[in-house]
């Protein structure tokens, strides 16, 4: 019976969406979410920006464990999630899938360039919550790949940090980041929120 109540208490600690926030799924989708995230042993600590157009970093991305952690996260809290990923990884059978996660799919070698492409689909859409791992690979390496920053400046959205805290089992949320367009002024502020945070696999 603890570990029922303890499990339940775990299975309850999801922030509310802020109205603004695009959403999915439904009641049962909610409780496999919250139920996946028992089962890891994570939770979610602070709250949502209510802000309609977020482009999202999430890191230290270390781990493909990562992935399945994320999802029960998007999936507990009723969450639409988009993520980009090459065009190539959109064909075939498995097209549809990338789709249904939420995936984007990116044409590097058009001549309007990615960051372009991605600001035209903030552009359109409503309400949009853009995740991307700056790191670009499972890797804690720095610097970061710059082509997040880029997307929010042009889009004129905030960044929202969102840190992985493999050591505390913690997805953490930041405050919103308004970007200045200095790129060498702001990236150190970003990367300071992230000092001491060990993702999944160290």
């Amino acid at each position: 019976m603890a570990a029922a109540r303890l499990q339940g208490q775990r299975v309850s600690r999801v922030p509310p969406l802020p109205p603004s926030l695009p959403r999915r799924g439904n009641a049962f989708s909610r409780t496999l979410g919250r139920l996946g995230m028992a089962l890891f042993g994570w939770r979610i600590e602070g709250q949502f920006p209510d802000r309609a157009k977020l482009v999202v970093i999430v890191a230290p991305h270390t781990s493909n464990w990562d992935f399945p952690i994320g999802i029960s996260a998007v999936f507990a809290l009723g969450l639409r999630v988009r993520f980009l990923g090459k065009d190539a990884l959109f064909r075939g059978p498995l097209g549809w899938l990338m789709r249904w996660f939420g995936g984007t799919p990116v044409i590097r070698e058009s001549p309007q360039g990615a960051v372009a492409q991605v600001v035209a689909v903030i552009e359109a859409e409503r309400s949009v919550f853009l995740a991307i791992t700056p790191a670009g690979t499972r890797s804690s390496a720095v610097p970061w790949r710059s082509g997040f920053y880029h997307i929010a400046h042009a889009a004129r959205v905030p960044i929202l940090p969102i840190a992985f805290d493999g050591e505390r089992r913690l997805i953490r949320l930041f405050a919103p980041f308004d970007t200045s367009g200095d790129y060498d002024a702001d990236i150190p502020k970003l990367l300071a929120l992230y000092a001491g945070i060990r993702g999944v696999r160290p």
